[in-house]
């Protein structure tokens, strides 16, 4: 029993969603002492987490996020000790870039290694041969976030609302962003390789760029690369969700699946009540009981564009050009910064793009669970309009091709999913916005409402915790946990959180 648990006992909490953020709420509230119950609409749990079959038997393919370098750095994550629960895999190549006439950017876990390849394959000079590259600028830029790589977790983790932990390292990250996310990103390059390795982690804000959103998102994914690296589940993403699982009925907590909830009035009387979804589904289930001005705010959230996701059962590796790519389970498709920018803008404005940035992971490249012997799974998806209807399994095939020429010769199946048909597989994902939310700087701050408790909503008791709240998108669990410890302080009082280790000991 927790010190604070004698508090909770006999009272109860549900939870609506078994995503990674729900989950992680249903954690906390169970080891406080609650009785927790999670109903889940889908037969299976996870939400974006979910590891099955979707091509051939035996290919198991990761139907939401696929790399997690949250998995190390989320202070939930670190405190829930998921590295002891599971096998993380971390390879030494975090993420690589192609280009079409140039070597590869490799963002190594190293920070040194990834200066020395920048540099190995600087400016190319008009005699033949290459300049130095830009190394020293991409060292320079990293090694003070990495050096305080915690604290940068922990400021980009938290609302900004809030006073920063570290100011002195907000301070440092956000000059940072405030380069690389104006027109000022030229200043510090001077070669191709480093701005396009730089805005392949910026994209995956989904985000026209230069922004101070998409240099933020590059600056706080790239520092977690050098650091604690971009890891990959063993068996899949699956297994994250599996391990939440198994602490909560650990705890006493239960999960009643194929249990869809369209109205807070259908559920049984709670202390409690954590809602994994977006903020139109809460309008929705709370009806009338919700305050008019608080409604306003709730339709007032804009959500981002869309991504189309296209999964591949293969014959054999894919046949990058650049041998070294084959070792890489996370690649960014596109060309050059400018190519990459030029996409997104065309996907703000409302069209596909011919030339997509294409978001690539190749798992069984270090989890041989994942396929049969000498075969391989990869998953990729790529950004459409919010709510395009269009299969990208030709736009996507045509980019991996352009990089690894033969990539057709070795495809056995693939399955496709529309961004319309992701919201139909989540409806949190709406109009196949997996981050739940415009990643606008005001978003970001206002995620969903401008508020000091952004999770609490003004029916008593009842709480959001999903990614539509701070810290906002990605696999780390904070924004269940957050709202949990909202919820526990706001109702029961209690402000030493339980203890969420393997091991006893005392509260954090």
């Amino acid at each position: 029993m927790t010190p604070s648990s004698a508090r909770t006992d006999g009272h109860t909490a549900i939870v609506v969603g078994s995503g990674p953020n729900g989950l992680a709420g249903a954690v906390l509230l169970a080891r406080a002492g609650l009785r927790v119950t999670v109903y889940e609409q889908s037969d299976t749990i996870g939400g974006g987490a979910r590891t099955g079959e979707l091509t051939l038997p035996g290919f198991r393919h990761d139907l939401g996020s696929a790399v997690h370098p949250l998995a190390v750095a989320s202070g939930f994550f670190r405190k829930f000790e998921l590295s002891k629960r599971i096998e993380l895999i971390t390879p030494e190549i975090s993420y690589a870039h192609p280009l079409d006439d140039r070597p590869a950017g490799i963002a190594y876990r190293s920070l040194d290694d990834t200066a020395d390849r920048l540099d190995e394959t600087g400016v190319p000079l008009p005699g033949g041969g290459f300049a130095r590259g830009d190394g020293n600028a991409w060292h320079a830029l990293f090694a003070p976030l990495v050096e305080q790589a915690q604290r940068v977790a922990q400021f980009t983790g938290s609302p900004l609302l809030r006073i920063p932990a570290h100011p002195l390292t907000a301070a440092m990250f956000g000059v940072r962003a405030l380069e690389q996310g104006t027109p000022l990103w030229d200043a510090r390059w001077r070669d191709a390789v480093a701005p396009a390795l730089f805005a392949g982690v910026a994209a995956h804000s989904v985000r026209p760029m230069p922004s101070l959103a998409t240099a933020g998102t590059a600056l706080a994914l790239a520092t977690a690369a050098h650091a604690g690296g971009w890891p990959i589940p063993r068996g899949g993403s699956q297994a994250i969700v599996d391990a939440l699982l198994a602490d909560l009925l650990a705890h006493g907590g239960e999960v009643v699946a194929s249990h869809p909830v369209r109205s807070l009035s259908q559920l049984p009387p709670a202390d409690i009540v954590l809602l994994d979804v977006v903020p139109r589904a809460f309008v929705d289930m709370a009806g009338d009981s919700v305050p008019s001005w608080f409604r306003s705010r709730m339709l007032d959230y804009r959500h981002g564009d869309g991504v189309a996701k296209v999964d591949f059962a293969l014959s054999g590796p894919v046949p990058w050009r650049d041998p070294e790519l084959r070792g890489a389970p996370t690649l960014h498709l596109g060309g050059t910064r400018d190519e990459i920018a030029a996409t997104e803008r065309e996907i703000a404005s409302g069209r596909h793009s011919d030339n997509p940035y294409v978001l690539v992971s190749q798992p069984s490249v270090v989890d041989d669970s994942r396929a049969p012997d000498g075969q391989h799974v990869l998953w990729t998806y790529t950004h459409v309009p919010r709510g395009s209807t269009v299969d990208q399994t030709e736009a996507i095939t045509r980019q991996v091709e352009r990089f690894a020429p033969g990539f057709r010769d070795v495809i056995r199946a693939s399955a496709s999913r529309t961004a319309a048909e992701m919201e139909g597989q989540n409806p949190n994902y709406v109009g196949g916005d997996i981050a739940m939310g415009a990643a606008t700087l005001w978003q970001l701050a206002a995620r969903p409402t401008l508020s000091i408790d952004p999770w609490r909503t003004p029916l008593p008791g009842v709480y959001l915790c999903s990614s539509a709240t701070p810290p906002g998108p990605g696999v780390h669990g904070l924004a269940g946990a957050y709202a949990a410890r909202s919820a526990l302080k706001t109702v029961f009082g209690m402000s030493a959180l339980p203890h969420l280790g393997l091991t006893e000991g005392s509260t954090t």
